[in-house]
């Protein structure tokens, strides 16, 4: 099955906020979330929150990296519940010290409210990106038990970003993962996520392709469970290699031209794709990541 909505996935397990970029909420003894949206969702991820919860509060958010659309409520939900434990890989922390990053997380931020207003007429009340630090750096393979037999495990999944983590539910055979191994869009195919290392993307895919899954979170729109989730691996690494046959073929077109590059792979497989889709500013920004990178690699 796939699912395309928020609310319950399954016993204790939910999608709050927007399936576009949603945020995963574990209840239990101890009650946690996964990702953390863009800033402008704040209020409604708060509201929905404490109608799952009472007067809980969830205590540890776990970030998959620090990307504007995955850290961007982080403020407002510590505002809200005081006592929340922010955690994330070391190099999300070293990312979160530097001045032009967060500037960068603040404009995107902005950029995108009105594109979710568009998606979401009902949303009225938002809120800015404000920075924050972690409570807790995590470590791959590191174990963190939830009671009532619930655990979180840890895994470094490179390749989208250097600073990248997904998150293993062992008892519930459940993944978070958000862009790690790839992502679905609304015409059903997969989106190469690799911005950081295309080879370190392939290998984070096949790590965790050999996980026993059996609910598979991305980052944006959709959850698999059941026999969907093992194609889901197979189609992102096929999307993966044809993504960068398809950039070399143009590099090489365009005499290594970058910004002509980009130009072209926006016409191809951005602009004829229909709205809900990732704002353009953040984008282009991935994209042009993207090409660098395999750019680079030709060059080698």
């Amino acid at each position: 099955m796939i699912i395309t909505s928020n609310g319950k996935v399954t016993d204790n397990f939910y999608v709050v906020g927007i399936p576009e970029m949603p945020v995963y909420l574990l209840d239990g003894e101890k009650p946690v979330l996964f990702e953390a949206s863009i800033s402008a969702l704040g209020p409604v991820l708060v509201e929905e929150i404490r109608k799952m919860l009472g007067r809980r509060s969830p205590e540890i958010l776990f970030l998959t990296h620090v990307h504007f659309d995955h850290c961007g409520s982080v403020s407002y939900l510590k505002k809200a519940f005081p006592d929340l434990k922010i955690a994330a890989s070391p190099k999300a922390a070293d990312i979160l010290t530097r001045p032009n990053a967060t500037a960068l997380m603040a404009r995107l931020n902005e950029s995108a409210v009105e594109v979710v207003k568009s998606w979401h007429p009902e949303i009225t009340q938002t809120a800015a990106f404000e920075p924050f630090q972690l409570d807790r750096v995590l470590a791959d393979g590191e174990r963190i038990k939830l009671g009532e037999g619930s655990t979180v495990e840890v895994i470094a999944a490179p390749g989208h970003t250097w600073d990248s983590l997904s998150y293993y539910l062992p008892e519930r055979k459940t993944l978070i993962a958000s862009e790690s191994a790839g992502c679905v869009d609304n015409t059903g195919d997969v989106v190469t996520e690799f911005l950081a290392d295309y080879q370190a993307y392939v290998d984070t895919i096949r790590r965790l392709s050999r996980l026993d899954v059996d609910i598979f979170c991305q980052g944006h729109r959709l959850v698999y469970t059941g026999e969907d989730v093992p194609p889901f691996f197979e189609r992102s690494l096929e999307a993966a290699a044809v993504f960068r046959e398809t950039v070399e073929k143009m590099l090489r077109r365009e005499g290594g031209d970058i910004p002509r590059t980009v130009a072209r792979m926006k016409a191809l497989e951005y602009d004829p794709k229909p709205h809900p889709k990732q704002p353009e500013p953040a984008y282009l920004i991935n994209l042009e990541a993207r090409i660098r990178h395999l750019a680079g690699q030709m060059k080698q």
